[in-house]
């Protein structure tokens, strides 16, 4: 079983930044995707950003320029850097990943998800 543990939330103000932690932990032979998305009530989650086990990141138009997603070199964790912070930032940001791990003597893809860590921005 994987576990993806999140840390960093909190409260900021507009034009402030937050930095966001998530480490992967668990039976996994490869971390293939790493990133986050976010939800806010009566929304779908969206993607925020995600980097994956090549260095390639992929974000969101409405974070671009403004927040950066980084792995450490075992790829287990991710952060996220988020500058500039607007009111709409604010979510529950989940730790998203995509892992590879055994099964008997073969080996399966899966997706797990962090438990979620609010985010707000607000005066």
């Amino acid at each position: 079983q994987v576990q993806l543990v999140e840390s960093g939330g909190g409260l900021v103000q507009p034009g402030g930044s937050l930095r966001l932690s998530c480490t992967a932990s668990g039976s996994i032979l490869r971390v293939n995707v790493m990133g986050w998305y976010r939800q806010t009530p009566g929304k779908e989650r969206e993607l925020v950003a995600t980097v994956n086990s090549g260095g390639n990141t992929n974000y969101a138009d409405s974070v671009k320029g403004r927040f950066t997603i980084s792995s450490d070199n075992a790829g287990n964790t991710v952060y996220l850097e988020m500058n500039t912070m607007k009111p709409e930032d604010t979510a529950v940001y989940y730790c998203y990943a995509v892992v590879v791990t055994p099964v008997f003597n073969w080996e399966r893809q899966a997706q797990y998800w962090g438990q979620g860590t609010q985010v707000t921005v607000s005066s």
